[in-house]
């Protein structure tokens, strides 16, 4: 299959003009080295996993950097000595082009290890560096459309995106979410086996890789019944007591191994709409994984049928719409995320909200082709927010059309997120 164009190329080849490092996150096999070897072929590219160069680094730091005119370092958090004179390097760089007509961007710099990487940008490169977030591939991306935009549940996007739409395909919609978002399995029409084989190996990389570099894990066995533990509660409030209790280890623990997985870009936690001057809010976070694809293979829902039918279906489903939206955040550039959910202590909750101003847009998320007036009345509770108002909202489903609910609320097809 050929290269899938990505949405986050258009913010890269405009972040290039005018800082000197760009810093791309994400977590491993997402296809950020892929991207920047097809659209930054005038940068030399290197990649620290080479024994060679890894060395050649180590050893003399600023020989090492001075010889590149514009490059991409990848798995750059193995040698953190170059972050000092890269550093130096770009000051210099920056004072002598800055009045130039040229693209201010001279270094590159990726890796997989998220949380070593960005302590020594945060030491090293503060002010100087652009930050963005790369995810496997979006829906969007797939299908590719051309619509860029972060997600709003308003009419202005759903009929601007109603002009890429695919037709509605239902088996097709349940295997992307069943398959997940790694970019290698979508290079050729990967069968069942390829994509258990494909996420069995990830895990075991990802632990001998990512985790052990990480946290001192000696209990591998333990960190496996985590992994399948928090898979089982994507899209679900988090309960660290019960994650704790499945897998035999004490809170503190549980804490821990998920901040390795909130670092690494394997999962997300959805923070609650917070008010200081509402005591009844919920202050626990929804947990989200980022990949549904190993969600399922974690949670044993080995084939789309199985997924469907079983108990978690609801979960999974709104735990890939969610991390669609996220992505459609990340891939304009967006670092800090305007996504809430809401609950409070009456257990009135909506799915999402997303923050414009001093607007909310209210998002429910449900497993039907049907949407009714009923789905959106929990919305009334925003009302009640001072200083806020209530803007245009939706039920993201299975329906096949967008069509008006309530006041400014629509049934949104999921083909239109």
């Amino acid at each position: 299959m050929p290269y899938i164009e990505r949405h986050i190329e258009l913010i890269l080849k405009k972040i290039v003009k005018n800082k000197g490092v760009i810093v791309i996150t994400g977590p491993r096999q997402v296809g950020k080295s892929t991207l920047l070897k097809q659209k930054f072929g005038d940068y030399q590219y290197i990649t620290l996993d080479t024994t060679s160069i890894f060395e050649s680094a180590k050893e003399s730091p600023v020989a090492f950097i001075n010889q590149f005119q514009k490059v991409v370092i990848d798995e750059i958090q193995r040698a953190p000595e170059l972050f000092h004179n890269i550093k130096e390097d770009i000051d210099e760089h920056l004072f002598q082009n800055l009045n130039n007509n040229i693209d201010l961007c001279k270094f590159i710099l990726t890796g997989s290890q998220t949380f070593a990487l960005m302590k020594n940008v945060t030491e090293s490169l503060a002010g100087r560096a652009a930050i963005i977030q790369m995810c496997g591939l979006s829906k969007r991306e797939i299908n590719k459309s051309l619509f860029c935009e972060p997600f709003l549940p308003n009419l202005a996007q759903i009929k601007e995106k109603s002009k890429y739409k695919t037709p509605y395909n239902y088996n097709l919609i349940v295997s992307y979410i069943h398959r997940g978002s790694m970019p290698e399995l979508y290079k050729t029409n990967a069968s069942l086996k390829d994509w258990g084989v494909y996420c069995d190996s990830y895990i075991k990389t990802y632990l001998e890789k990512d985790v052990r570099k990480l946290i001192n894990l000696k209990d591998e066995v333990s960190f496996m019944k985590f992994l399948r533990a928090t898979a089982a509660r994507t899209g679900q409030q988090l309960n660290m007591t019960a994650i704790a209790e499945i897998v035999g280890k004490d809170v503190a623990t549980i804490k821990s191994w998920l901040n390795v997985l909130q670092t690494s870009g394997l999962i997300y936690l959805l923070e609650p709409y917070s008010n200081n001057l509402n005591k009844r809010l919920v202050k626990t976070p929804k947990l989200y994984f980022m990949d549904t694809g190993l969600a399922c293979y974690l949670s044993g829902w080995h084939t789309p049928e199985q997924l469907t039918i079983g108990a978690s279906w609801g979960h999974i489903f709104e735990t890939w719409v969610i991390s669609e939206i996220i992505k459609s955040y990340y891939n304009s550039g967006k670092s800090l995320l305007p996504l809430y959910y809401y609950r409070d202590k009456e257990k009135k909750e909506v799915d999402l909200i997303i923050e414009v101003g001093n607007t909310l847009h209210p998002v429910e998320i449900k497993v039907t082709s049907d949407p009714n007036k009923g789905h959106i009345s929990s919305f009334s509770v925003l009302k009640n927010i001072p200083n806020k108002q209530v803007g245009e909202g939706g039920v993201i489903c299975l329906c096949k059309e967008s069509f008006p609910l309530a006041g400014n609320n629509w049934a949104i097809p999921i083909d239109l997120i």
